[in-house]
Parts: C-alpha cells; structure tokens; sequence
C-alpha cells in the first residue's frame, strides 16, 4: 500500500507562484511514476505532469514553461513548482503514484487563482 499527501496549495494572484508537495509513505518501489492531476467541479480530472522514477517528465501543454515537476527520492517527495499562475490554473491538485497497474491518489489540495 502507498499513502500519498498533497500541501502546498492555496489562494494567489495571478502571476503568483506554489510549490505543491506530494509526500508518500508506506510501500516504497523502484519503478513507479508520479503524476499531478487537477480537477473543477463539473469537468474530467486532468493530467497535468507526471514523473518516472528515473526522472523522466512530461506536461499538458497549457503548463509547459510555467510548471515544473521533479522528485527528492530521498524524501519520498514529489514537487510541482507552479509559476505564473493563471485564474484558469484554479482546481482541486491530486497526486498519483502508479505501480504496476495499481493507482494509488491523494486526498487533493485546493488551488486558487484570484485575478
């Protein structure tokens, strides 16, 4: 089993900047990718970055060049650094971690974009 926590969110400008964090804890793998996800009421969760274990990343492209993913292994921790913020980046941020064909998500952290 994998708990995973999100902090980091909050309410900001536009223009602003967060650090989401994504802390994991139980069964720790070597081989597992790591994903931020968003979601507003009403419509799909949406992928936003994921990481690979070996560092390899990916983004949406309505955040390339404002968001960077990355990992600190040795804190079981996944960031999301969010700069220039926009009020359309507002949304519920999950994590995922998946292993193998097993998902594992957080409870969310409440992000706000004020304009």
């Amino acid at each position: 089993q994998v708990q995973l926590v999100e902090s980091g969110g909050g309410l900001v400008q536009a223009g602003g900047s967060l650090r989401l964090s994504c802390v994991a804890s139980g069964s720790i793998f070597s081989i597992e990718t790591t994903g931020w996800y968003r979601q507003t009421p009403g419509k799909k969760r949406e992928l936003v970055a994921t990481i690979s274990s070996g560092g390899s990343t990916s983004y949406t492209d309505s955040v390339k060049g404002r968001f960077t993913i990355s990992r600190d292994n040795a804190k079981n921790t996944v960031y999301l650094q969010m700069d220039s913020l926009k009020p359309e980046d507002t949304a519920v941020y999950y994590c995922k971690r998946s292993v193998g064909w097993t998902d594992y998500w957080g409870p969310g952290t409440q992000v706000t974009v004020s304009s």
